[in-house]
């Protein structure tokens, strides 16, 4: 994580997300701007929040870590998202993980500040139990999609989702080259049932093995396996 001094490029992301209608008050002189790198992590699991973050560029994906120490995909963040409201709600600790799968970039304002400010601002909380209620929603959903959807169209989904950021450049061929174990894994499967289902999509011409690691063939036929799962 970097802490970045552009006065400039946060006062184009609140432009763009008009982040000003959330407050009652300027908070531009309490807003800082962060970077991550692709893989670092955004917050971890059981981790202190100090900041509450809006997520303004980039993509990340969430999980968690369960009790058996497997990790499970919870979704995907590449728009304007809130980071750390459950955390500054009830006072706790982180309770996922947030890892950025290319280059993000987060506004965050000190805990300190939003307990002394925007607790009490009812346009900020307002914003906050809308925040809340989108997630709740996501997460109902979610929730249900490692149990009714097949395991090709989940895995379909997240190639999809970091085909341009997880990969890396052959002939202008992207190249996926993420652990499979560790894939397995978020996707609640077993690295058995995840390379039956790799074959699948080899067998309709969708993906390809190589040396390199598993090659897009067919981008227009992996999206269209997706079903938006995990947004």
């Amino acid at each position: 994580m970097q802490k970045k001094h552009n006065p400039k490029l946060i006062q184009h992301y609140m432009t763009k997300y008009q982040m000003n209608q959330h407050f009652s008050q300027d908070m531009t002189p309490y807003i800082e701007l962060f970077f991550w790198k692709k893989n670092e992590h955004i917050c971890r699991e059981d981790e202190h929040a100090e900041y509450l973050f809006f997520f303004v560029e980039g993509k990340a994906k969430v999980y968690i870590t369960l009790q058996n120490g497997k990790s499970l995909l919870l979704c995907f963040y590449e728009e304007f998202k809130l980071i750390g409201d459950i955390e500054i709600i009830n006072g706790k600790n982180s309770t996922a993980n947030v890892q950025a799968i290319e280059e993000c970039y987060c506004l965050g304002i000190k805990r300190e500040i939003v307990s002394q400010y925007l607790l009490r601002d009812v346009i900020f909380l307002r914003f906050m139990c809308e925040s809340l209620s989108h997630e709740l929603e996501r997460s109902s959903k979610n929730s249900s999609i490692n149990l009714l959807y097949p395991l090709e169209n989940r895995l379909a989904s997240y190639l999809y989702t970091t085909i341009s950021h997880d990969v890396t450049k052959q002939e202008d061929t992207p190249i996926f080259q993420e652990n499979l174990t560790a894939l397995a894994e978020l996707l609640g499967t077993s690295y058995r049932h995840l390379h039956r289902s790799i074959d699948s999509l080899c067998k309709k011409m969708i993906i390809e093995r190589t040396p390199q690691g598993i090659k897009i063939v067919n981008e227009d036929e992996l999206k269209a396996l997706t079903f938006d799962l995990y947004q």
